[in-house]
Order: C-alpha cells, then structure tokens, then sequence
C-alpha cells in the first residue's frame, strides 16, 4: 500500500455547536483505492492557513508511503525543519494524518484500530460529560448559575454518567497566570457544592480550568474546593509551565489532570516526573494514536492515569475510543453529552452509549461510517479559530462570566 491522496474537509457543526466552531477532517486514499478518515485538533492558525499546512506535511513526509510506517513518518514530521521538538501546528496536522493511516490499516486487515493496538483491554470505557446547557436554559446565565448546573448534573446522572465537568473559575485570557477574583472563587464553592448535593455520591466531580492561574492562585483554588472531594483539577495552570504544576501538584489535596494542549511525549513526559497523576490527551494534537499510545505506556510507569479529551469532532472521538479500548491504566473518556446529535450523525452512531460507558466498535479501522456529503454540506465561513481566549483581564470588582466551548450563536 502506498499513500495517494489527500482531501480536507472544514466542517461547521450547527447549533448548538458544542465541539468547537469548525472540525477539520481528512480523507486519505491510498494508490490501492482504501480510504482512511482523521481528524486535526490543534487550530493555532487559521483553517485556510491550516489546510496548507496539513498538505504541506501530507507531501512532504508521507505521501508515497506506506501507511504502516507511522513511525518512521511521525520522525519525519517532529523533525521538520531541523527541529526535532513539539510543534502544535505541525504535530497536530500529523496527528490527523496519522489517524487516518490506523483507519486504512484496519480496513486493509478488517480489524479495528484497537486490535492492531495490542488488543482491547477494556470491553467499556467509563464516559464523562462537560455540563452544557439545554436549549431552555438562558445565555450567558447558565454558565455562572450553580443551581442550573446542579440541575444539569442531576439529569446527566440520571443518563448514567459516573462523571461530571464544568468550569465556572474563569475568565481564560491571554495573560499569564493570575490570582483568581474572590467572587470566582466564591462562585466555584457554590458549583461545588450544588452539584455535589445533587448528584451525592453518584458521580465525580471534574473541576475544570484552562490553565488561568498563577501558583498560589491554583493552590487557593484547590483549597477551597476540595470539601467536595472533586476527583480532579484540570490544569490550573499555564500548560508550558511544569514547575509551576509541579508546586500545585505538590500543595494540592486534589488531583492535577492536564494534557489537553499539550502535544508528543516529550511534553508529557515532565509532567509526569512533576507528580501529575492524570494526563489528558487529545490524540488529534499529542502525535496520533501511536505517539499517544506511547505517552500512556509512560504514565503507566509512573503509575499515572489516561482521559483522552474531547473537544472536537467526531472523528477525534472515534479516535480515542480506540485507544482507550487499550489502555491497562485508562481512567475515562470525554464525550460531549451521550454523543452530540451531530457528531453522531457524522459517523453513521457507530459509539453505544449504555449506562454511562462507551463501547468500543467493532468494525474495521475506527469502526466509523464517515458521511462525507453532511460534513460538505456545513462548511465553516467565519473568521474566528477553533477556540480563542480573551485578551481582558480577569475582572476584581465585576462578575467574570465566561461563555463555554465558543458555541454557535442561536
């Protein structure tokens, strides 16, 4: 087999749009006529400026190859440029790529992606949820409100979700780390607290940040939530800053997660030598599957745990399904809600949901049936990235509220 062809798709889901604005897909064909899907996570410059770069990368380090040198094309990628380091850009239109060959390998072999992975050590996967807001809840309400996200909760639960997220600490800008607001801090209590009272010991809690705090405010942070006994703080501080995790982590009752932005081992790998006992990586920015599944044979090492993220599309999820099926030191998966109606339109609902897992499919390659046409028919025509932070600073004497997930205007 060698590989031919390179097509992307930028996908726009439509409202609500949790996910991101835009999912940019790839389709890789080989000289033999085998299709393989992924999917590119990391969004630093713009679509039209990353389309460029994802062809760039396909002709340059992989086109013409064989689909089962993966390693010898990740090699190629991470050195590009005479480099040889972590680069989100490049890494996180490789990983795309890279997906996309496990998809033609397993369709070459009529095996899924797992089974070409060491095999499937977990029949389901625990899911998590991020706590978004039904279409009668009020904008930008919602999101500052603890006894609507305990009402959320309560109805997650009830659909079997073990595990819960929100976020109510922001605001995320661009600044480095900053000593969170009083009322930030009253506020997360108070989301503690209600969610904790609704779900009882039904579920854990999942405290989420964006990287937003300097040492000491992480650290007051984790002190004042850590009554509920949250199973996690997700990355409390900036992402390139290991030192300053490693202090959080040390001074923390709370467990440190972190990973979502981070990219290939060479990333991970500090952090866990800083004592961080959850890694969460997104397998269409940290390398790819193998690069990931790498980064968790590490973890288990240092007797760490593995939550691939999600905030993507479908093919993304598809993904870390695969992977997750296994991984011996798997915590749980992201999922947005019990799937997303859209994502699930996108890949033919080829993940079950029962009772808060997920089970892995069985059919070959990621075990998808990619739409193409309905992620033609919703093309992305804005202006603003996957994801973006907001240049104010966190605001000390008015209310911060930060709108989650940039989500569709309805």
């Amino acid at each position: 087999m060698k590989l031919a062809d390179l097509d992307i798709i930028v996908t726009a889901p439509p409202a609500p749009g949790w996910g991101g604005r835009y999912w940019i897909f790839v389709k890789l064909t080989t000289a033999c006529g085998i299709t393989g899907w992924g999917e590119v996570y990391a969004a630093v410059v713009g679509p039209e400026a990353m389309k460029a770069v994802i062809a760039d990368v396909f002709e340059r380090h992989m086109a013409g190859e064989n689909p089962e040198n993966v390693e010898l094309m990740f090699r190629r990628a991470y050195s590009s440029g005479f480099t040889q380091r972590p680069d989100p850009t490049v890494m996180g239109a490789f990983s795309g790529l890279e997906i996309a060959c496990w998809d033609i390998l397993g369709k070459a072999r009529e095996r899924p992606v797992w089974a070409l992975l060491g095999g499937r050590m977990n029949e389901r996967l625990r899911a998590y949820t991020y706590l978004y807001p039904d279409e009668n809840d009020r904008l930008p309400e919602f999101w500052v409100d603890a006894d609507a996200a305990g009402e959320a909760a309560a109805k997650r639960v009830a659909q079997g979700f073990t595990a819960i997220k929100f976020d109510p600490a922001g605001p995320y800008t661009i600044r480095s780390g900053h000593q969170p607001a009083m009322s930030d801090i009253e506020r997360s209590v108070r989301f503690c607290r209600a969610i904790r009272d609704a779900v009882g010991d039904r579920a854990d809690l999942l405290f989420g940040t964006h990287g937003q705090f300097s040492t000491g405010g992480a650290i007051r942070m984790a002190e004042a939530i850590a009554p509920f006994f949250p199973l996690w703080f997700e990355e409390p501080c900036p992402p390139d800053n290991v030192d300053a995790m490693a202090r959080v982590a040390a001074a923390s009752p709370v467990p440190i997660a972190t990973g979502e932005r981070l990219t290939t081992k060479a990333e991970f790998a500090p952090l866990l030598a800083a004592g961080i006992s959850i890694l969460q990586p997104a397998t269409g920015r940290s390398g790819g599957l193998w690069e990931t599944k790498k980064i968790a044979a590490l973890a288990e090492a240092y007797n760490a745990q593995v939550a691939p993220h999600l905030y993507a599309g479908p093919v993304e999820w598809a993904a870390n399904v695969q992977l997750a099926a296994t991984l011996p030191n798997l915590l749980m998966v992201e999922t947005i809600e019990t799937g997303g109606d859209f994502h699930r339109a996108l890949i033919g609902d080829s993940i079950a949901f029962e009772e808060g897992y997920l089970i892995p499919p069985s059919g070959p390659g990621l075990g998808i049936d990619f739409d193409e046409a309905l992620a033609r028919a919703h093309p992305y025509t804005g202006d603003g990235l996957h994801l973006e932070m907001q240049e104010a600073p966190c605001d000390y004497s008015r209310e911060n509220v930060f709108g989650g997930g940039a989500p569709v205007k309805m």
